[in-house]
């Protein structure tokens, strides 16, 4: 992947690829959004694919950035509140390890801000329950099939994005309307 100077890049899983998607391709200083799976054995996995469970992909989102104007720690900040990070290998109804909780740092800065904020999170008991977000090195990204890439902003009507990526969206502009894009 041909990242721009000045740009980085995070990439996470939060269950399914459509929802952390939406949430990110809102924020300003995010460059490109891209859906795809990593983290698995299979090479050049499909969707259909991964919907086994029995490639140990998991559907994430690799996110361009400018590290000026958005941090890797506010992206961080926004990934923890926009999916439960208390639930293995699950979001709601997306049941499997392909929807897991996971951060693939980038580099040493992406881990070990991952982890101390996983760490304070856990201090504070901010969830209530345990943290099931495991952190690790991002081996190849693999990007999603073409009709994956910006599906919410494509398929707004279709039940389950109005019924589980709508609120995340609304929550997102409540919560965080500051850091959206103009």
């Amino acid at each position: 992947m041909d990242v721009q100077k000045g740009m980085e890049v995070a990439t996470f899983a939060g269950g399914c690829f459509w929802c952390t998607e939406a949430v990110f391709l809102e924020l300003d200083g995010v460059e490109s959004v891209v859906s795809g799976y990593i983290g698995g054995k299979t090479i050049n996995p499909t969707y259909k694919d991964i919907c086994t469970g029995e490639t140990g992909h998991a559907e994430a989102i690799q996110i361009t950035f400018d590290p000026k104007e958005v941090s890797f720690g506010e992206l961080l900040e926004i990934f923890f509140a926009t999916h439960d990070p208390t639930t293995l290998n699950r979001q709601g109804n997306d049941v499997g390890t392909q929807y897991r909780s996971e951060i693939f740092y980038h580099n040493e800065a992406q881990k070990m801000l991952s982890e101390e904020y996983i760490a304070l999170m856990t201090s504070e008991n901010t969830f209530g329950k345990r943290i099931m977000t495991k952190v690790s090195a991002a081996p190849k990204f693999y990007e999603a099939e073409e009709y994956h890439q910006n599906y919410y902003n494509q398929n707004k009507t279709q039940s389950y994005c109005s019924y589980v990526i709508t609120p995340k969206i609304e929550k997102l502009k409540k919560v965080y309307k500051d850091k959206l894009k103009k």
